[in-house]
Formats: C-alpha cells, structure tokens, sequence
C-alpha cells in the first residue's frame, strides 16, 4: 500500500498572522490555485484509489479539489484534524504569548493545553490513523490522506516508529509526501515535494 500525504493549500489564517490549529478557516484564493496545481499534479503521476481527509474547511476544500480531479471516492475523519489547541485556536501569536505563555521548560508532553489536547494525545490520534488505515484499507493500492502540518508530522514520525521528541518533519503548502508499506518493511520515497507549485 503507498500513503500519499498531502497538507492543504494557504488558509486565511496564514495572512492573519494568528495560531490555527482547530481554528476552522477556508483556502485563500492562492490556497485554492495550490490546491489546483497539486490535484493535476497528482492525477497525472500518482492518482489514488480513494481520498482521506480532515474535515476542517482548509483541508476538506484542498481534498475536494482533489477529487474532483480524480474521481475516487472521499472519507473524512475526525482524527486527521490539527492539533486541538483548545483555548489558543485563533489568536494571535501575540496575543497567545501574554495571555497564555508557554510555562518555562515547555508544556510537559501529557499536559494538555487549556480545553485542549495534549502532545501525547496527538501522537497517538496520528498512530491510530495509520494503523487503522493499514488495516481497514489494506486491499486498496494508494490511498491519499489530506491532512495538516502537525498531523502530517506525527504521521510520519508513527510510520518510522520514531519516538515523539522535540522534532517535527517539515510540510509546505500542498507539499505532499509518498511512504510505502510493504510486507515487511516500510519505505520512504519522498518528502515534502513542492514541484507542482513551480509549473
């Protein structure tokens, strides 16, 4: 089975300069052109046999573009969502900084944020994906996963059996990555490849 991961186009909050995570905002109009550009990319090269996504608006319209390009079948899951930053969602990082500063040292990883989740706890929605989805959708040959930065980066971190340090794999606008399993090994065959945005 591949596992093509693709993070969604530029969202408004990208302009607004505030912290997203659960806070639900659309594509951008450049979001949207990214997302297009990505979808032939995709079709052309590597088309999957079905399409997962997160439902928030930025992910869910980057999948649909995608589908529609396509053709397959679409799912949306709840846990390929963000971070749940609970009390930060949508704030400006400024903001943020005097209103809930980070506690010296960092948040320890089983502490959650305020109506929140914890790290500990997004690291394991991203291992329950993947296994799930090895199991679940095992007869299918490539399935897609729209998703997010932080989600991607603990996905990816579960399919390398990494441990859950303070380091994080890089996803641009549309970047999208190709891991394979196999039966007894798991292969990495590219990251974060941004191509599409430069035809």
């Amino acid at each position: 089975m591949e596992l093509l991961i693709i993070r969604h186009g530029q969202s408004e909050a990208d302009l607004l300069g505030v912290l997203e995570g659960r806070a639900d905002f659309p594509l951008t109009e450049l979001g949207k052109e990214q997302a297009g550009k990505m979808a032939a990319y995709v079709a052309g090269n590597i088309p999957p046999d079905l399409i997962l996504a997160s439902p928030l608006k930025r992910a869910s319209a980057t999948a649909q573009i995608l589908q529609r390009k396509i053709g397959c079948d679409i799912q949306f899951y709840d846990e390929l969502k963000e971070y749940n930053n609970g009390v930060l969602a949508g704030l400006s990082k400024k903001e943020a900084a005097i209103t809930h500063p980070l506690p010296k040292g960092g948040r320890p990883l089983h502490i959650p944020i305020q109506d929140g989740e914890s790290e500990l706890e997004f690291r394991y929605r991203a291992e329950w994906m993947l296994h799930h989805i090895l199991f679940a959708y095992k007869d299918v040959r490539r399935v897609a996963i729209v998703s997010h930065g932080g989600l991607i980066s603990n996905f990816i971190k579960a399919f390398l059996d990494l441990p859950n340090g303070k380091f994080a794999f890089s996803t641009g606008d549309t970047g999208i990555h190709l891991l394979e399993q196999l039966e007894d090994t798991r292969v990495v065959r590219y990251l974060n490849k941004q191509d599409h945005l430069l035809m």
